[in-house]
């Protein structure tokens, strides 16, 4: 890694507010990782306030082609914001301002620092709706979600990040200010900017004001959660929600690994002896949706679950939810290192999958546990490593390789909500063709031509 010369950050700090650079040890420290396993201590860390003060910082760092790391919450999964080759952590957490909410327009203006779950919060206090809902909520930023395009639940029914950004303001490698997209529900003016620069992992720009898309908020919630025989039964419950005429504003599915890690997590005897776990959540106006909670629960009961438990209510339906918030603690309380994977399959192809996944286990012994959003066919298969055993990295690496192989074949990707980051680089050529790699590096060398953004990952 090629070090700045020192003066040079005295040269920059002359130029933003005090405050907006820092060098100490703490800082550089607290800045080196998200989520994942990988760290890279970045040399300075930028803690802007305003667009100008990072269009100032890229400038600069543009001028004398110092490498800048974008960065939100740090809450990713895959080393998205680890500043692999030194120089700037640029971080947008100080750009917290929920600029304005709407009502008549149905937009929120938000900073990239916002929480989303607080912007999500301010929304429905005003009877409007953000709907994308990753699992860290109430931790990860607007900004970070707009980076890897996050979804969440209740993306089945309401779709993903970049079906809400209307607009961006971006600032260019070379520090351009951009305005992309409006504050219009729809816009043709040109290439659809705005969805372009959803999910570049900071490799194209940093993003420092989003426009978002809110929709009236839903008044009546009611779910579902249903203890299965089988994993197999379960999917066979959520196929028949779907060809009755459903559409679940969220469809989870767990599996038998998941559930046992919950039960001794929570103490709960409530999963103990299931199988499969479903959790179906509707939304929309209360007497339609307490009509169509009575219809799917009969649609499950005739699987013979072991329990079916409803909730009417939003705080209920919450009740229901923390479960669900405890699977991914609950496997990190075996011990074993767990490996998230967020990879997606065509929804026909769910059944197959976990079969797969149940082989996979087996030939590579270590635990596969496999939850997240059936409905939409976005399971987080989580591999089970034993850091204690002899020859865990190449079994690990193994099973890694022939799971995202499986999933390419059948017509998956291998990623839907984390990104590719540093821990699916690997996979990168796997994953896309030849023609699309030089497509996308067509693009990053258009816009970032000195390379100086996000280096070190896919592109």
């Amino acid at each position: 890694m090629k070090k700045t010369n020192p003066k040079l950050w005295g040269k920059l700090q002359a130029q933003l507010a005090p405050g907006e650079l820092k060098l100490d040890p703490a800082t550089l420290e607290g800045h080196q990782g998200d989520k994942w396993f990988a760290t890279g201590r970045p040399e300075a860390v930028a803690l802007p306030r305003s667009t100008k003060a990072v269009s100032t910082i890229l400038r600069f760092a543009y001028r004398h082609q110092i490498p800048v790391t974008p960065r939100g919450a740090g809450y990713g999964y895959v080393g998205g914001c680890v500043p692999l080759r030194g120089g700037i952590a640029l971080s947008v957490a100080r750009m917290r301002r929920i600029k304005e909410i709407h009502e008549d327009d149905f937009v929120a203006v938000a900073q990239p620092g916002v929480i989303t779950a607080d912007l999500q919060a301010k929304a429905e206090a005003k009877g409007l709706y953000y709907p994308p809902d990753p699992a860290s909520r109430a931790d990860c930023s607007i900004g970070g979600n707009v980076a890897t395009n996050a979804g969440g639940p209740r993306c089945l029914k309401y779709g993903v990040t970049s079906d809400y950004v209307l607009g961006l303001e971006v600032v260019l490698p070379d520090g351009t200010i951009t305005r992309v997209g409006s504050r219009t529900h729809k816009n043709k003016t040109g290439f659809d900017f705005p969805r372009f620069f959803t999910g570049t992992e900071g490799l194209l720009c940093v993003v420092t004001e989003v426009t978002l898309k809110l929709l009236p908020l839903p008044p009546y919630r009611a779910a579902l959660s249903v203890g299965m025989p089988s994993i197999a039964a379960a999917v066979k419950g959520l196929r028949r929600i779907f060809k009755a005429g459903f559409l679940p504003s969220a469809l989870e599915i767990a599996d038998e690994f998941t559930l046992k890690a919950a039960t001794q997590r929570t103490g709960s005897r409530r999963l103990s002896g299931c199988r499969g776990h479903l959790i179906v959540e509707l939304d929309g106006q209360e007497k339609s949706v307490r009509s169509e909670l009575r219809a799917v629960k009969r649609l499950l009961e005739s699987l013979k679950p072991r329990f079916v438990d409803q909730a009417q209510g939003a705080e209920p339906v919450e009740a229901i939810w923390q479960l669900r918030r405890e699977f991914s603690y609950s496997l990190r309380d075996t011990g074993l290192v767990k490996l998230n994977e967020d990879i997606v399959v065509p929804r026909g192809c769910l059944e197959k999958l976990l079969a797969f996944t149940a082989r996979l286990q087996k030939k590579h012994g270590m635990p596969v546990a496999c939850f997240g959003h059936a409905g939409d066919g976005n399971i987080h298969v989580n591999v089970m490593v034993d850091d204690t055993q002899a020859g865990h990295e190449q079994r690990r690496d193994a099973a890694l390789d022939e799971l995202f192989r499986w999933i390419v074949k059948h017509d998956g990707v291998i990623t839907g909500e984390h990104g590719i980051g540093i821990a699916k680089k690997r996979w990168w050529p796997l994953a896309a063709g030849p023609e699309v790699r030089r497509l996308h590096q067509a693009v990053k060398d258009a816009l970032d031509p000195k390379g100086i953004m996000n280096p070190g990952k896919f592109l």
